[in-house]
């Protein structure tokens, strides 16, 4: 595996596997990697010719007060599983070589990035467009695969490339998860063993929202309430939001319709901050009352 640090020597590397008509397949990550990168690395490998890993803790995406600064880093360890999941190239660049004296250009999805996560981390989402647009230019990719579990992210990234015309496909994968059913996150590691133990609530709260609809409840407020009173139970030291929202706009729904909905949660358990969400397909039965 070929490790890069500068913009230049990684566009001259991305533009030499182009001229060899070479799929280039790319994963960004903020590090930190866990099997649930290791599965976004495999989707790109079976899609690409080369297969471009990122690693970059993105300051621009980082609030006042958040965790920039203890965000977990090991390079070496993100080496070592980046090349054992089949990565052909890490790039690994430092702040200032992205981000250089006077920079001043930023990339925008207005609308959805106010919303849910962007209500409660202002500005986030302007990082992760500006961060990925330049990763694009950069890795200069055919495909870019990205995480269900960031499901706002996802949505927005994928309506960056196509209203932008960046000739990238977008490809989701599916969330991984610990057998208690936790959805794997790099800030998992926060989280101390009760607190563990009651962060599973976030993944019982969604199977039982998916068990509500798939027994043809169609009501969000009712199974939001229901979710509500799980986690709730859980003893969280917030809940941030819990929003039954339209998969194609991301905007929030009042009745579960067909074909599908996906509903998202954002909790937090001491000072950590957890997010999941579950896509449930959704038939044209009605429930019976």
């Amino acid at each position: 595996m070929l490790t890069i640090e500068r913009v230049a020597e990684m566009q001259a590397k991305a533009e030499s596997y182009r001229k060899e008509g070479k799929r280039i397949g790319l994963v960004p990550t903020m590090g930190s990697l866990h099997e649930g990168h290791v599965s976004l690395i495999q989707a790109a490998r079976a899609r690409s010719d080369v297969v471009i890993v990122t690693i970059f803790v993105n300051p621009t995406q980082f609030g006042p007060g958040e965790d920039y600064e203890r965000y977990p880093r090991d390079a070496v360890r993100d080496q070592g599983v980046a090349e054992q999941a089949g990565a052909d190239v890490l790039f690994m660049p430092q702040v200032g070589e992205i981000y250089p004296s006077g920079f001043a250009t930023f990339v925008e999805v207005e609308d959805v990035s106010s919303v849910l996560e962007g209500r409660f981390r202002p500005n986030h989402f302007r990082g992760v467009t500006t961060i990925v647009a330049k990763l694009f230019a950069i890795t200069k990719p055919h495909v870019a695969v990205f995480g269900q579990k960031d499901a706002q992210q996802a949505f927005l990234i994928r309506k960056m490339a196509e209203e932008l015309n960046f000739d990238v496909s977008i490809i989701v994968a599916p969330i991984v998860r610990e057998a208690d059913g936790l959805a794997l996150s790099s800030r998992n590691v926060y989280l101390n063993a009760n607190e563990r133990t009651r962060a599973t609530s976030l993944h019982r709260s969604l199977r039982y929202a998916e068990s509500l609809v798939m027994s043809g409840e169609r009501s969000a407020g009712k199974v939001c309430a229901g979710m509500s009173r799980i986690l709730s139970e859980a003893r969280p030291s917030q809940i941030d939001y819990i929003a039954a929202l339209s998969p194609e706009s991301f905007s929030e729904i009042e009745t579960f319709e067909p074909p599908s909905a996906l509903i998202a949660i954002a909790v937090r358990f001491g000072s950590t901050r957890l997010i999941d969400n579950i896509v449930i397909p959704i038939s044209e039965k009605r429930e019976a009352s």
